[in-house]
C-alpha cells in the first residue's frame, strides 16, 4: 500500500489543473491521517484561516487507520487524474 500511496502523492503534483478547495482539503486530511495518524495538535487561532481549514480537514479524517487513509487518498488521486489529467 505504501508504494501506491507514494506514487499517488507524487502524481497529484503533476495534475494539469489544481484541484478545487474541497478536493485540496480532502487530499490534505487524508495525507496527514495516512502519514501522522489522528490529529495531535490544537486548532489554530481565530485569524489563521488557512491553518484552521487544514486542521478541520485533518480532524474530519480522525479515526481512520493509516492503511484506510492511504487507500482513500490513492482512490481520490485516481479520480482527480481522470478529472484533470496528468
Amino acid at each position: 500500500m505504501t508504494e501506491s500511496f507514494d506514487k499517488a502523492a507524487q502524481e497529484v503534483k503533476e495534475l494539469k489543473q489544481r484541484p478545487d478547495q474541497q478536493e485540496m482539503s480532502a487530499l490534505y486530511g487524508l495525507y496527514k491521517q495516512a502519514t501522522v495518524g489522528d490529529i495531535n495538535i490544537g486548532r489554530p487561532g481565530l485569524l489563521d484561516f488557512t491553518g484552521k481549514g487544514k486542521w478541520d480537514a485533518w480532524e474530519a479524517k480522525k479515526g481512520l487507520s493509516k492503511d484506510e487513509a492511504m487507500a482513500a487518498y490513492v482512490e481520490l488521486v485516481e479520480k482527480l487524474k481522470a478529472k484533470y489529467g496528468i
